[in-house]
């Protein structure tokens, strides 16, 4: 292998684990070429640090929600990026706090549910904390069965209703 050919495979392995981190750009329309324009950047990626107004523009942070399969209280893999975007947001503005609101589906007696939301929202706590998150900053609640976002009796509305949402209290 040659070395243009080494250079170029180093740089698309790079592009390619960097692209899960990156942030959404808003794209703006192209002003005429005599006018020149200028940009500041924000969030991360000027100081490294997060700030308020990345909850709503970086695409990680927006990620609040957290699903879990029947009678599960363990985060799942596929949840452990935004668990490490929610954990560098609390170390970087420790003022900022968070509340986890532990969900189940209908199956399941009362107690059973109010239990199982908040194994769930002590499971992602536990997530965010082994991230960096500090426990100070999280308030786990648990509704149980009592607040779902589908109504029907099917698979798919439950495993709607089998999440923790992630609620900034605090930014």
């Amino acid at each position: 292998m040659n070395k243009t050919t080494k250079v170029l495979l180093v740089s698309l392995l790079s592009v390619a684990a960097l692209a899960g981190c990156s942030k959404k750009v808003k794209e703006v329309p192209a002003e005429p070429a005599t006018t020149p324009t200028t940009t500041q950047p924000t969030g991360p990626s000027t100081s490294g640090l997060y700030g308020p107004g990345d909850l709503d523009t970086d695409a990680c942070l927006r990620q609040r929600v957290v699903y879990f399969d029947l009678d599960q209280d363990s985060v799942k893999a596929e949840f452990q990026a935004i668990m490490a975007c929610h954990a560098k947001y609390l170390r970087d503005r420790p003022s900022s706090r968070i509340t986890l609101q532990g969900h189940t589906d209908e199956r399941g007696s009362r107690a059973y549910n109010q239990a199982l939301g908040e194994r769930r929202g002590n499971g992602v706590s536990s997530a965010l904390q082994a991230n960096g998150g500090s426990a100070s900053q999280l308030t786990v609640v648990s509704y149980g069965e009592e607040r779902p976002v589908c109504t029907d009796s099917s698979e798919s509305c439950w495993s709607q209703n089998r999440r923790v949402e992630i609620v900034y209290t605090a930014q």
